[in-house]
């Protein structure tokens, strides 16, 4: 037997037992008082920001993805800012009353919920995904991805001591620690999962759906970035860089191409150059062409999340040493155009169009190759082109004169705190929305009579309705006429 057979089998027997042992623990815990898991999840919220440097260090180290000082403030975000948006939220007994409509809503678990993260995000997926499961009262298995298992194990490690100190039962918050695709799936298809909570690429994503059970799957984002003429430019350059070189681009919701309006575009990419955009060459551009993406359109791991004078060393290519990021200038979209898939990393794209509706045209094209129903940025003062793309973009997060990375999951808007970013149904999604606590439970309704029913609900049946029993002998008389009439037609055809 293989060293690669015997790991798949150990995980998923690992996964097995995790799943049965959260169920206890769930059981232990699904009637638990609002005052409890309030306190309970508190308590994971405290311990997990006073981790969050330690964290985002480790998920560095292990991964060799992004800045560690950005997957710090990830992580304290994941915590406290995730943990502010749900603390008030109800989530045990009666959770709602509506007077005039007599209707009574009472929050009801899940169950064990399967949570899948990515290596890219990992400590800020663990963290999030644990307070949102806990909060709704449900349990929690967590399954990394292999990649940075160690991090992900020590950040649900560190919540679930934390959680249990504060009263929860043991077993409430795990993570698999030997992690294969085939421990993960047995995780997921296993009987006492109620729902996975999806957070990576497009297989997974797509494993997560086909397993039967509810989930909530998130894909790539191709995000473009309009400049409107209207804009303050020299903020959408400040942001646009920043946003763009935060955590080397590993977020979903990263800004992948700029369209710049043609009145605004030199001014712009002036002042993004001063803010550390590097416009690279065309041959430099082919190069990168090269690095980032396999024959087949598939990413390169190699350049996720790195720097430009990393990316520059594995392209053969010379940058500047202060180059926060690259920019290359391109005229189309899709498959012939590699640079205009999503990058998770430090290369952005550069459009040039002649008007917003120019912009919004281009903006379809790139969101529809590989973006559908994910995210938009938008610099732009003109309330006419903002509401313009508020109403035509097929996507659900349009954030507005901000850095798309840090306004889509709600650190500087006021969408939703949420590191899981649902694209709805044109993303191959149940939901749009930003994840949060509200999807993690059901709602029982106890509704009251309004009004009585109308008088046709109690008269007496007519006697078509009243199905009476069949008259089986007339019926066989009807079926022998019907064959005594057959055979002589027939006969009468036979003798002409």
């Amino acid at each position: 037997m293989s060293a690669e057979f015997d790991r798949d089998l150990q995980s998923i027997q690992e996964a097995r037992r995790a799943a049965e042992a959260a169920r206890q623990a769930f059981l232990a815990f699904a009637n638990a008082p609002q005052e409890v898991v309030d306190r309970v999840c508190a308590a994971m919220a405290d311990a997990a920001e006073a981790a969050a440097a330690r964290l985002g260090q480790m998920a560095h180290e292990e991964t060799g993805y992004g800045v560690a000082a950005h997957k710090t403030l990830k992580n304290r975000f994941a915590a406290r800012g995730v943990w502010e948006s749900i603390r008030p939220i109800p989530t045990v007994g009666v959770i709602r009353r509506d007077p005039d409509r007599r209707v009574i809503e009472i929050a009801w678990p899940m169950g064990v919920v399967a949570a899948l993260s990515p290596s890219t995000n990992p400590t800020s997926t663990v963290i999030f995904k644990t307070l949102i499961s806990v909060k709704a009262r449900n349990a929690v298995v967590h399954a990394p991805h292999p990649s940075a298992a160690r991090c992900c194990s020590e950040a649900a490690r560190i919540m679930a001591e934390a959680a249990e100190a504060a009263g929860a039962p043991p077993g409430l918050i795990q993570c698999l620690q030997t992690v294969s695709l085939e421990g993960t799936q047995a995780l997921m298809r296993h009987k006492y999962i109620a729902v996975i909570l999806a957070t990576g690429g497009s297989p997974m994503v797509e494993a997560a759906h086909s397993v039967g059970k509810p989930a909530y799957g998130v894909g790539p984002g191709n995000v473009p970035a309009y400049v409107d003429r209207s804009a303050d430019v020299p903020r959408a350059a400040r942001y646009l860089v920043g946003s763009k070189a935060f955590d080397h681009s590993v977020m979903c919701s990263t800004e992948q191409a700029v369209i710049a309006d043609r009145p605004i575009a030199a001014e712009l990419k002036r002042r993004m150059q001063a803010e550390g955009a590097y416009f690279v060459e065309p041959a430099q551009a082919d190069a990168l062409r090269r690095a980032l993406y396999l024959p087949n359109g598939a990413i390169q791991t190699a350049s996720v999340g790195k720097s430009p004078q990393q990316l520059a060393e594995l392209a053969a290519i010379q940058v500047p040493p202060e180059a926060r990021i690259l920019v290359a200038e391109l005229e189309r979209v899709g498959r012939d155009e590699p640079l205009s898939r999503e990058k998770l990393t430090t290369v952005l794209g550069w459009y040039v169009a002649d008007g917003w509706r120019a912009g919004c045209e281009r903006c379809i094209e790139l969101i529809q190759f590989g973006g559908r129903g994910h995210s938009l940025v938008l610099h732009a003062q003109d309330e006419e082109v903002i509401l313009a793309f508020g109403l035509e973009k097929p996507v659900f997060r349009i954030v507005v004169n901000t850095m798309g990375t840090l306004g889509t999951i709600g650190l500087t808007t006021g969408v939703m705190p949420s590191l899981t970013l649902g694209p709805g149904g044109i993303g191959g999604a149940i939901t749009g929305d930003n994840i949060t606590v509200h999807h993690l439970y059901n709602v029982k309704r106890l509704a009251y009579e309004l009004q009585a029913p109308p008088p046709e609900a109690f008269a007496p049946l007519a006697a078509s309705d009243t199905g009476a029993p069949l008259d089986v002998a007339r019926l066989e008389s009807m079926v022998l006429a019907i064959l005594q009439e057959v055979r002589r037609e027939t006969a009468a055809a036979d003798r002409a």
